[in-house]
């Protein structure tokens, strides 16, 4: 092994976080962190920013809160535990060739827990319920479900016991005797510091007291005896005025005089949704204006929405999933931005910008939108083709993003890639994967190729173009944000299999229907009908029926394109079968495309069907219900299993009936014991040829290879099933110039594997042992050209073994059985390139296979000789093995949630992680934790320079119901 191979590692973690649970933001270093329900903390700043720290115990983080200019964050956990944690810098790194200084990592610190008070509820009474970092950085107030208030000194975490507050202490001595009527005050809700006077606290009771606390002191300034259920407090910029918010979806204004000890009214009292019972305002902000509330229960009881009023403007922002947090970025009250953090993406209003248009994340960007069905990755991507597809994905464009912290150290990336991801919603993503931060570029949908349930011209009546509708304007005024829609509107649409050529920008995209697309490029608007033609991969079998969905029906009229990826031509299969493996060679101007039915080859220049290959097994029942079908497919197959046992208890007593077929059966068995089996090797059992499924198409291939001869190559097309059959066709594709001539295909080769394992992957070697290059790159002198002198071979993996058989003969060379030696299944199969660390001009090709128990291995080829054994997923993650998807230079991504890709690398030299700093303001010192522990903090500490900002009167609130 000349290469070395790198630990299979996670670099970086794209997509948005599973399961969000809180909510920071810093206003001096710019950065936002998220905490999430497995224990996660994530900060992010500037694209590429990204740290990542994870608490000993998987559980949810409640709060999270920055001490603001420290690098520093506190974390509450759900066992009510509070975690302190610091940016803190790490050992210089090599990047790229260039050694990095100051790059910074997140660690935890310190935690601490509140001792509990003897008795059955001290753990009820001491459970954390709200937090408050006051201005000074120095205390953290704690407020509990038993009324108490605690002070803890940061960032010791030492408890200040003589600072302690309990409700039966002061408070409820202060409290009319009206107001006692024997109630207990409830949890504290809500702590918030006066703008103006520090050490001066608001504190909330669910009950509804608001009291004004002197630290200093340990004086009560003032009591505001509120009676609804209170659920969160705000401050106005002078302190003269605050705004409680409650539970029945109405907020309260409460004057802050000396001398009133007692105030029993508020100065206003609204419900803006009422007056019907509305839900409860959560959370509310106030940048100098009155403040707002929750919708209606009986008809908006099932919405997620947030309120921002300005004057006489007003919005209600209806969003998709639960409101999580929110925060406004601001100087002074003056906001530019507003930043909500949602159950499944998280969204950004400009509020400098008329109308408050949301911005396009340059990361955390919701994957899941439309639930991931496939995916593929492109590296290498041409600048021409990355320019146009920027371009085409500038539709929507927003000013600068607002949370840009931190500095990324990680040098520009050498090559673009591009991640593309298929969506149920019939859509195509494309993604910039060349660094950190998984960017979206462009979004090309599908559907509007066919006639479905969501078409344009059956929608009502725009209400802008009727002025009787005008007269009635909606309240309250709902405009939908966000982009998570997890619903699509035909599961037809859904993408199952796509692959893009990125020398002459053609892509290629199948469904769930049998739909198989064939799109170019460009730049500009189009209205055109798209060619349609129709493969009957059957070829009028009898004895079959399709019971599953039907085809969906392409539009008759033209039909709007915008610029991007536009439709050229539909083919579409039938039985309209879920496609399950495509193959492109846009030099040849060729597709193909299987499903469980057969596979298919198609001329998409002449518009030409050329090929239509039936695989289905006379016994293949099962293919011909569809997936929607599989509830009544499941009872059948019951019922035939328990016939199959029933039969085998009585099958000794009866004659066995010799067939053509079982004497076939028998010979393959006796092969099987008379080989010698290794110690360590497990025996592989033939499947049965009566298999359901057996005619599913599993891999096609394209390749320039020797099929007739060892003399003449040629175009040839390689196509592997479920049933362990391999079908090799000669192709004759005629010159550029030879248009009146159409291809013609003729088949070469059948292989039969003696187990019958499913094919997994097929592709051809050239005469060094090298995978032959892609379309265009060896006429174009993209790639070296292969060796076509000496023999070539073809490698077959299937679900069980790795074979190499030699061409034309097709005659076994070598075979590794993975099944075995390991007792595992392949699931994924890739030839990548390692290239050499000390070497930069060498590199060799590997073969990767991902089994089912979620390892790595990896071979050599053409020999196949096992390099290195890695794990890499969890057995268990039965979605993240199946969304699996290799690069070329030896990394990966695969599904850990539905919203989230995680990133490795088996490679040495290719690395994508983050590299970064962050400039702090700390004083240079060791942090010292309660226990007497020093840290040292060898960081970056810079203090921040000061920024001039004026006070604005904009009035703007912001309040949110989840």
């Amino acid at each position: 092994m000349l290469i070395p191979f790198n630990k299979s590692c996670t670099t970086v973690e794209h997509g948005f976080p599973h399961q969000p649970s809180a909510l920071a933001f810093d206003p001096k270093l710019h950065l936002m962190a998220i905490g999430t329900k497995s224990g996660a903390i994530k900060v992010y700043g500037a694209p590429g920013v990204e740290f990542t720290g994870l608490h000993k115990d998987t559980t949810a983080v409640t709060q999270i809160h920055f001490l603001p200019g420290q690098g520093r964050l506190l974390s509450l956990l759900d066992d009510n535990t509070i975690h302190l944690w610091e940016l803190v810098a790490g050992a210089s790194r090599e990047v790229g060739g260039v050694k990095k200084e100051g790059v910074v990592c997140l660690q935890e610190v310190g935690n601490y827990s509140l001792p509990g008070r003897p008795g059955i509820e001290s753990c009820s009474a001491t459970r954390v319920t709200v937090l408050l970092l006051l201005k000074s950085c120095d205390l953290l107030c704690i407020g509990t479900e038993g009324g108490g208030v605690y002070f803890l000194e940061l960032p010791r975490l030492l408890l200040k016991d003589n600072h302690t507050l309990t409700s039966a202490d002061l408070v409820e001595k202060c409290l009319p005797d009206d107001y006692r009527c024997g109630k207990s005050l409830g949890p504290v809700e809500a702590l918030q510091e006066h703008p103006q006077q520090a050490g001066k606290i608001l504190i909330g009771y669910s009950r509804g007291l608001v009291v004004l606390w002197d630290l200093s002191s340990r004086h009560i300034g003032q009591l505001f005896l509120g009676k609804q259920q209170l659920e969160s407090l705000v401050w106005e910029r002078s302190g003269n005025l605050f705004v409680s918010s409650h539970n029945d979806g109405g907020y309260a204004v409460w004057p802050v005089t000396n001398g009133n000890t007692c105030n029993q009214q508020p100065v206003s009292s609204t419900i803006p949704y009422g007056p019907f019972p509305c839900k409860a305002i959560s959370k509310i902000l106030w940048r100098t204006t009155q403040t707002g509330g929750g919708m209606p229960r009986a008809s908006y009881g099932d919405r997620h929405c947030l309120t921002i009023q300005q004057d006489k403007d007003h919005i209600t922002l209806d969003f998709t999933s639960r409101v999580i947090d929110f925060f406004t970025i601001h100087k002074f009250d003056d906001p530019s931005a507003l930043v909500v953090l949602l159950e499944e993406e998280l969204v950004v209003i400009d509020l400098q910008t008329p109308g408050w248009p949301s911005l396009p994340t340059p990361y955390l960007a919701p994957l899941h939108s439309s639930a991931i069905t496939c995916s593929c990755h492109i590296s290498s991507v041409p600048p021409k083709l990355w320019e146009r597809l920027v371009n085409a994905g500038k539709a929507q464009q927003g000013r600068h993003w607002p949370i840009c912290g931190g500095k990324n150290l990680a040098p520009p990336p050498k090559q673009q890639e591009l991640l593309l991801t298929g969506h149920e919603d019939g859509t195509v993503r494309f993604w910039d994967a060349s660094g950190v931060a998984l960017t979206p570029l462009y979004k090309l949908s599908t559907a509007n190729v066919f006639h479905t349930d969501c078409d344009p011209s059956d929608d009502p009546q725009d209400p802008s173009d009727d002025p009787d509708l005008q007269q009635e304007e909606e309240w309250p005024p709902f405009r939908k944000v966000g982009c998570f829609d997890p619903y699509s509107d035909d599961p037809r649409l859904g993408i199952q299999k796509i692959t893009l050529c990125k020398y002459s920008n053609k892509l290629l995209v199948a469904g769930t229907a049998g739909q198989v697309i064939v799109l170019g490029l460009s730049d500009e608007r189009s209205d055109h009908l798209v060619d349609v033609s129709v493969v009957d991969l059957l070829q009028d079998r009898e004895g079959f029926t399709w019971k599953g969905h039907d085809r969906l029906e392409p539009r008759l009229k033209p039909a709007p394109f915008a610029p991007g990826f536009q439709p050229l031509v539909l083919v579409q299969c039938l039985p309209p079968a879920s496609v399950t493996a495509v193959a492109l060679h846009a030099e040849w101007n060729l597709i193909s495309f299987g499903t469980s039915h057969g596979f298919g080859l198609f001329d998409y220049h002449r518009r030409n069907a050329v090929l239509a290959r039936c695989t289905l097994h006379p016994n293949d029942s099962l293919a011909m219900e569809g997936p929607l079908s599989r509830v009544k497919s499941l009872k059948k197959s019951l019922r035939q299993s328990f016939r199959r046992i029933r039969k085998s208890r009585v099958s000794g007593k009866k004659r066995t009936i010799t067939t053509p077929t079982s004497k076939v059966q028998e010979a393959n068995a006796a092969l099987a014991e008379q080989e010698e089996v290794a110690p360590v090797q497990r025996r592989i059992e033939p499947r049965s040829a009566d298999d359901s499924l057996s005619g599913v198409v599993r891999c096609l291939c394209f390749a320039d290879t020797f099929l007739r001869d060892g003399t003449h190559h040629g175009p040839t097309l390689w196509a592997g099933t479920n049933s362990g059959s391999v079908y090799a066709y000669a192709l004759e594709v005629p010159g550029p110039s030879e248009s009146s001539v159409c291809v013609e295909a003729v088949l070469g080769k059948e292989i039969q594997l003696m187990h019958r394992a499913p094919v997994v992957s097929i592709c051809v070697l050239d005469g060094r042992g090298k995978p032959l290059p892609d379309p265009y790159e060896a006429s174009q002198d993209l790639a070296i050209a292969p060796d076509m002198t000496n023999t070539h071979s073809v490698l077959i993996a299937s679900e069980e073994q790795l074979k190499v058989f030699s061409l034309p003969k097709v005659s076994a060379k070598t075979k590794f059985k993975l099944t075995a030696h390991e007792g595992c299944r392949v699931r994924k199969v890739a030839l990548v390139v390692f290239s050499s660390t000390a070497q930069e001009d060498y590199s060799e090709h590997t073969l990767v296979c991902l089994t089912n128990m979620g390892d790595m291995h990896l071979f050599n080829i053409p020999g196949l000789r096992p390099q290195v054994r890695y794990d890499c997923i969890r057995k268990e993650d039965i979605s993240g093995i199946a969304s699996c998807v290799f690069t070329k230079n030896g990394q990966g991504f695969y599904l850990i949630s539905p919203s989230e890709y995680e990133r490795f690398s088996l490679s040495a030299k290719v690395l994508t992680e983050p590299v970064c700093s962050v400039q702090l303001d700390r004083p240079l010192e060791l942090t010292q934790t309660r226990t007497g522990v020093f840290l040292p903090l060898k960081c970056i500490s810079y203090p921040l320079q000061p920024t001039r900002t004026a006070c604005c009167g904009t009035k703007l609130e912001f309040r949110g119901c989840g």
